[in-house]
């Protein structure tokens, strides 16, 4: 058993006892305000469904804004904004081939995120979800 506890009655200590040496540590760990807003503004893009179902087809392979467009039932314009959007943050990338443009995710970090169960604590695809059920 852990000393943990979801009661939030008692969710603040009772005294005040700071151990400074922890602080120190966990200072060196906290980034420079810039970049907690950098990760504060990729977390806030990655907060909309619509992103998150663009970021979860890129992570399966690169993909033209047409073949978004049509896995979102959007339109090639909407898609291409949220495109936009992503390649802003350096979340996606993208290359031209012809008169063909096509994006990929830009860093493998955005893979990591996309595995992370949510707090319902499902893990997402339904492929691997149909795979789990059998």
């Amino acid at each position: 058993m852990n000393d943990y506890s979801d009661d939030s009655a008692g969710d603040l200590c009772e005294i005040t006892l700071v151990d400074a040496r922890k602080v120190l540590r966990a200072r060196e760990h906290v980034p420079p305000e810039e970049r907690l807003q950098e990760q504060a503004d990729r977390f806030k893009l990655l907060g909309d469904p619509t992103r998150l179902r663009i970021l979860h087809a890129l992570s399966a392979e690169e993909l033209c804004v047409c073949d978004l467009a049509t896995l979102l039932d959007s339109s090639p314009s909407a898609v291409s904004h949220q495109l936009r959007l992503l390649r802003a943050a350096r979340l996606v990338r993208f290359r031209k081939s012809g008169k063909m443009v096509y994006y990929a995710l830009d860093e493998p970090q955005v893979r990591i995120l996309l595995k992370v169960p949510s707090i319902a604590g499902t893990t997402g695809t339904r492929q691997e979800t149909r795979a789990e059920e059998r």
